[in-house]
C-alpha cells in the first residue's frame, strides 16, 4: 500500500490500512519533517470520538517522544478547531488530530496542522507523504514506551476546552443572544462539540435541548455529517418542538448544520451569505471575503453590496486558512459547511459558525427564514446544487479529456468564461455557473450548479451528466 494525504490529511479504513504500524510510520514521517525545518517545540495530539482514537493518540505520542518532541496529549476527544487554537496559543510546531471528520464510522484519519494552525499546505503534505512511503521500505522508526516517555516529561496531558471557550466568549456577542432567549436544539452528532456548543449557548441564556451527545463510535448508524440527508432524527425533533434554531456539528466539529423552525434545512451556501452580511453589519473589520471555487456566488453578491473584495480559491480549506492567517479576509467559507472568521483559527470551525448564526438571529430580532428572504431581496436569489456521477474508468478518461477543451455552451446557455482554478468552471450568459471536478482517488465526478431560479437550476442539473460525458 501507499500512504496518500488528501485535502485533510490521511484517511483509511480501520484495521485495513489504518493500522497501528501505519500510524507509527506517519508519525515518524511528520517528526522527520518537523526536524528538517527546525521546528521541534512540541506538538498537540487530539482525536475525535471514533473507535480506538485514544490508543492511536498514544501510539503517535510514543513516536514523537522518542524523537525528542514534547507531546501535549488531549485527555478527551477534541474538536479540530480547538487543536488549531492550541497550536497557536502554545506556539507549538504543530498538531496531530485523529479524525475522519464526517466520513462513515469504519474510517479513521490522521490530520497534521503545522505551526500556523491551519491545514497543511500541499508542499508540506507532499514532503510527509514521501517520507512516510520511504519509511514503509526502511522501517527506520524511533520508539519509546508511553510510560517511559511520561516519566521523562515528554508527554503532558491537557484539556484545552477552557481556554478555547474563553476565546469564544470574547468573539461572540453573548449579551445579545441572552436578550433574545432563544430556544435551540443542539446536535453534536455523537462528536467532539459535546460540552462546547451546548455549554456556551446555555451560558448565553438559551433554552437548550441536546440530542445525540453520548459517545457512540457508530454515530447512530449515520455518517457524522450535518447535511440534510444525515440528520433525519434532528429534523423530526425540530418539526415536533417549538425551536427557534437547530444547530449541529460534524464528528470533529469543524463543519456546521443549521435548521430553522419546523425543520427547514439551510444549505451551507445560504448560511455563508447570511453570516457574511451579518459580520459586515456588526463588525468594523477591514479585509475581503473569500470562498472556494465550488462555493456560492451569493458570497460575491454580499461582498459587492458591502463594497469589499472577493477572493476565489481552489477547493481545500487550507487555502482559505492561509488567507485568515495573513489577516487578509473577514470570513472564509466553503460549500461543504466550512467557515472561519478574521482573528480566529485558520481552520474550519463549526462551533463558532453555529454561534454566529445564533448571534445573527438574536441581533436581527427576526426568524432565520426572514433573514434569508431579506438577504435575497437585497442582493438577489442564488440556488445551488451538487451532484455526484460515478463513471467507469473509460468514461472518466474521456470526460477528463473533454473538460480540457473550453465548452461553448451548457444546457443551451452560452459560456462567457472558463475558470480552471480547480476543475473546469463555466460562467454562463445568465450569470449561472457550473463546475466539474474529478476525484483524485476514484472514478467519481462532482458537478456543481448555481442559478438565480429553480427552472434554470433544474435545466443545468438535468444536462449535467451528459455535459460531463461530452454527449
Amino acid at each position: 500500500m501507499e500512504i496518500k494525504f488528501g485535502t485533510s490529511g490521511w484517511r483509511a479504513i480501520i484495521a485495513d490500512e489504518f493500522t497501528f504500524e501505519n500510524v507509527r510510520i506517519c508519525s515518524q514521517a511528520i517528526a522527520d519533517h518537523l526536524k528538517s525545518i527546525n521546528q521541534t517545540n512540541g506538538v498537540v495530539i487530539g482525536s475525535d470520538a471514533r473507535f480506538m482514537s485514544p490508543r492511536f493518540m498514544e501510539v503517535a505520542a510514543e513516536i514523537f517522544a522518542a524523537n525528542d518532541i514534547k507531546v501535549f496529549l488531549c485527555v478527551r476527544d477534541t474538536p479540530t478547531p480547538v487543536i488549531s487554537f492550541e497550536i497557536l496559543r502554545r506556539k507549538l510546531a504543530g498538531g496531530i488530530n485523529f479524525t475522519a471528520s464526517h466520513n462513515p464510522p469504519e474510517y479513521q484519519g490522521l490530520k497534521f496542522s503545522p505551526a500556523w494552525g491551519g491545514p497543511a499546505l500541499p508542499e508540506t503534505t507532499k514532503d510527509i507523504e514521501n517520507r512516510a512511503n520511504e519509511l514503509m521500505k526502511t522501517g527506520n522508526i524511533k520508539k519509546i514506551t508511553l510510560a517511559e516517555a511520561t516519566r521523562k516529561g515528554m508527554i503532558e496531558k491537557i484539556d484545552p476546552m477552557e481556554t478555547y471557550l474563553a476565546e469564544l466568549r470574547a468573539k461572540i456577542n453573548l449579551d445579545a443572544i441572552r436578550s433574545a432567549k432563544l430556544k435551540i436544539l443542539v446536535n453534536p452528532l455523537y462528536g467532539t462539540s459535546r460540552g462546547y456548543l451546548d455549554r456556551i449557548l446555555k451560558e448565553a441564556g438559551c433554552q437548550v435541548t441536546v440530542m445525540n451527545d453520548n459517545l457512540d463510535p457508530y454515530f447512530g448508524n449515520q455518517p457524522p455529517e450535518p447535511s440534510e440527508a444525515h440528520i433525519p432524527d434532528m429534523i423530526a425533533r425540530m418539526k415536533e418542538g417549538d425551536f427557534d434554531l437547530g444547530l449541529a456539528t460534524d464528528g470533529d466539529a469543524d463543519r456546521f448544520g443549521v435548521l430553522g423552525p419546523k425543520g427547514r434545512f439551510y444549505e451551507p451556501n445560504q448560511v455563508l451569505g447570511m453570516v457574511l452580511d451579518h459580520m459586515k453589519n456588526t463588525r468594523d473589520w477591514p479585509g475581503a471575503a473569500a470562498r472556494s471555487v465550488a462555493t456560492t456566488h451569493l458570497v460575491d453578491a454580499v461582498a459587492r453590496y458591502h463594497k469589499i473584495d472577493l477572493i476565489e480559491t481552489a477547493v481545500g480549506f487550507k487555502f482559505l486558512g492561509d488567507l485568515i492567517a495573513q489577516n487578509k479576509i473577514i470570513m472564509g467559507g466553503e460549500e461543504s459547511a466550512g467557515m472561519t472568521i478574521r482573528g480566529h483559527v485558520p481552520e474550519k470551525d463549526g462551533i463558532i459558525a453555529c454561534l454566529l448564526v445564533a448571534e445573527m438571529v438574536a441581533m436581527q430580532k427576526k426568524p432565520i427564514a426572514q433573514i434569508m428572504e431579506d438577504l435575497y431581496k437585497k442582493v438577489g436569489t442564488y440556488l445551488t446544487r451538487r451532484l455526484n456521477f460515478r463513471l467507469t474508468e473509460e468514461e472518466k478518461i474521456k470526460a477528463v479529456a473533454n473538460m480540457k477543451q473550453d465548452p461553448q455552451e451548457v444546457a443551451g446557455y452560452k459560456v462567457k468564461q472558463v475558470i480552471r482554478l480547480d476543475g473546469t468552471k463555466c460562467i454562463l450568459e445568465n450569470d449561472a455557473w457550473v463546475l466539474v471536478r474529478f476525484s483524485g482517488t476514484e472514478p467519481v465526478v462532482r458537478f456543481y450548479a448555481e442559478a438565480h431560479d429553480e427552472a434554470t437550476l433544474k435545466k443545468l442539473c438535468d444536462k449535467g451528466e451528459a455535459f460531463v460525458k461530452g454527449q
